[in-house]
């Protein structure tokens, strides 16, 4: 009876063993933990209180999180702007964006080196930011071009699609407009924001950037929108 007994157990035994075996050979139903990414942040801080932040804020951008804001300073004092704003939060970029216009030229290149300073980015155009938009759709070479044809010229550009730009109004950039802007090129089938980075930068290039002030007609928006373009669906 004994040996019946201990026989009973160790058959238990045997098959609990088995049985552990066996759940160690299967996969394990449990899922990893996924790893959580905070988003990076980036703080934009326009001149402008219109044109640049319903430009900005119509890129669809998932993998950051992107606050524009536009303050109506310009130069030195946007900078200076841009310093407070970014005390009130944690930004892991602040751009500052700002024309040249009719402001005085130690103005702006101070703004530009005060921002470095600050390790901020910097999205000048000179003379306005509309010369960036203009880049969309005309390979225009940096020769001086003055701010008071861009309108027209950008016009000219939306004619055959039948959008506007009120560039001496509202100065707003529409979603038609905005569509357009990040379109396909139909003569070169490419990316309109990739020509205008591209264009831009060559122009940018021509440069010794020793006193960008008078360094018309040149932008740099193109890096802040070529970083933004990382964080696009």
């Amino acid at each position: 009876m004994k040996d019946k007994k201990a026989e009973q157990k160790a058959a238990k035994q045997k098959h609990r063993e088995q049985l552990k075996a066996q759940r160690r050979k299967e996969p394990s139903l449990e899922r990893p933990v996924a790893e959580l990414t905070e988003k990076p942040s980036i703080l934009i801080v326009c001149e402008g209180e219109n044109t640049e932040p319903s430009y900005f804020n119509q890129f669809r951008i998932t993998s950051a999180k992107v606050k524009s804001v536009g303050e109506g300073y310009n130069t030195i004092s946007l900078v200076n702007r841009a310093l407070a704003l970014s005390q009130q939060g944690n930004y892991d970029q602040v751009w500052c964006v700002f024309d040249k216009d009719d402001f005085n030229e130690n103005d702006f290149n101070s703004a530009i080196q005060i921002a470095v300073a600050n390790n901020f980015g910097i999205a000048y155009s000179n003379q306005s930011f509309e010369y960036w938009l203009i880049l969309h759709f005309n390979d225009h070479q940096g020769g001086g071009m003055h701010r008071d044809s861009y309108n027209d010229k950008i016009n000219e550009h939306l004619k055959p699609f039948k959008v506007t730009y009120d560039g001496n109004g509202t100065k707003l950039i529409e979603e038609d407009f905005f569509g357009l802007l990040d379109g396909i090129d139909d003569k070169t089938s490419r990316k309109r924001a990739e020509l205008a980075i591209d264009r831009a930068e060559r122009n940018y290039n021509h440069f010794d950037h020793t006193n960008p002030a008078r360094e018309e007609s040149s932008t740099t928006v193109f890096r802040l929108v070529r970083e933004l373009l990382k964080y696009v669906e």
